[in-house]
């Protein structure tokens, strides 16, 4: 397999799953998912990592994604799970993933880093202070699960990212759950104000993707569209039925 990487314990590699552009039905991302070399569950993959070990496994997972991404020759954004507490350090940050991106020829304009909302929350200011020069480079920012924490709002109004996405159990069913509906027309029309753009996950309904559409919110993912596909781009299945 070209993207399997040994480590001393384990083998691992990655799912690329896309997120979807519903107005121009193309590609807008793949986010890059951790398995293991047997294409067992990122779960299976954290349990044999030692706490201690977490950043420099994280370092080491958004390098070998962006190299496995430019052996693809992806041609869309590439969306990197990081954990924020490594991204400023010296060793094992964010300039080992662009460097190894700059040297595997995937430009880093192309990249966007998700980091979620609770993880976020020692300092985002100072987070943000720290990140600003690489987003000046181009490089963009995503806040992942948003919305299964407690302090998202006050989140945003220290660190805007290029991108907050929707936590999944927020999309569940929203076609049919009123108070849900609420809280992400809400989390939209601040996200419109703030100029962030807001991406959806854990699709799996027509009906979810035609209530989203149906609020602006049109970068879609979810099993709907595709699942992950074991070290490839898989297909992607748009619906018959587009916005209401």
């Amino acid at each position: 397999m070209p993207g399997l990487q040994a480590t001393a314990d384990f083998a691992y590699s990655f799912a690329f799953q896309p997120i979807v552009d519903v107005m121009t039905s193309s590609v807008f991302s793949y986010e890059a998912l951790v398995r293991g070399g047997d294409r067992q569950s990122a779960a299976w993959v954290f349990d044999r990592i030692e706490r201690h070990d977490l950043y420099r496994y994280d370092c080491e997972f958004r390098r070998r994604a962006v190299q496995l991404a430019a052996q693809m020759d992806m041609p869309a954004a590439l969306s990197l799970n990081a954990l924020p507490g490594a991204l400023p350090q010296a060793d094992v940050g964010i300039h080992s993933t662009l460097h190894a991106a700059e040297q595997a020829g995937f430009p880093i304009s192309r990249l966007i880093f998700e980091v979620t909302e609770t993880e976020l929350l020692a300092d985002p200011a100072q987070f943000a202070q720290m990140m600003q020069p690489h987003r000046e480079a181009g490089v963009k920012f995503a806040v992942d699960d948003f919305g299964a924490g407690h302090s998202g709002l006050n989140l945003l109004a220290e660190f805007q990212p290029d991108f907050v996405k929707l936590d999944m159990q927020l999309c569940r069913g929203l076609d049919r759950h009123a108070p849900r509906q609420a809280i992400v027309r809400g989390i939209a029309r601040v996200c419109a104000d703030l100029g962030i753009a807001v991406i959806a996950e854990g699709i799996e309904t027509v009906e979810e993707y035609q209530w989203l559409a149906g609020q602006g919110v049109t970068l879609l993912q979810g099993h709907l569209f595709a699942a992950g596909g074991f070290e490839s781009m898989p297909p992607v299945r748009m619906p018959d039925r587009a916005f209401p």
